[in-house]
């Protein structure tokens, strides 16, 4: 058995432990850091200079200073100096300065992206699984080149966002 968990690293007590509570608060540090994540924005590479506490950044590459040789990792700023976490599949983190959600999917961080199944909105289905292409119109006896324009600019648009081949 190690002495830490597997996913967060958090440190375990160990029977004969001598002060225990020192284990005890570095776990409670890392949940309260790992548990509905957030960071003050995207990653960089540079520590900020007054860091509040409780405050989170995703550490970039490159990185400098305290920070060198973390990147990728949520750097989260306690009173007792930094605390680092180290990504997992499929972590999220909430991206404070842009609204938006950062994913660890193994390798790298992506922003703002969010993979589904589909999109329901007040319980109405809006977007599901991606449609085989729409063929511009043709033939017919009377051609109306406005509406041809008008159908055609709509499958552009369709396939630009994704919705279809």
């Amino acid at each position: 058995m190690s002495d830490f968990t597997p996913r967060f690293e958090l440190p375990f007590i160990i029977p004969g432990q001598a002060q225990k509570e020192l284990f005890h608060n570095e776990a409670l540090l890392r949940i309260d850091a790992a548990l509905s994540a957030c960071a003050e924005g995207p990653p960089r590479s540079d520590p900020p200079a007054n860091p509040a506490e409780g405050e989170s950044w995703i550490v970039g590459e490159g990185a400098s200073g305290a920070w060198s040789g973390k990147h990728h990792s949520l750097a989260c700023w306690t009173a007792a100096g930094w605390r680092y976490l180290s990504p997992r599949a499929g972590m999220s983190v909430w991206n404070k300065a842009d609204a938006v959600p950062l994913q660890w999917n193994g390798s790298g961080w992506s922003q703002g992206r969010l993979a589904c199944a589909g999109l329901v909105v007040a319980g109405q289905p809006v977007v599901g699984e991606r449609q085989p292409a729409v063929a511009s119109p043709s033939g017919g006896t009377i051609i109306d080149e406005q509406a041809r324009a008008a159908i055609n600019a709509l499958i552009a648009t369709l396939m630009s966002h994704g919705l279809t081949d």
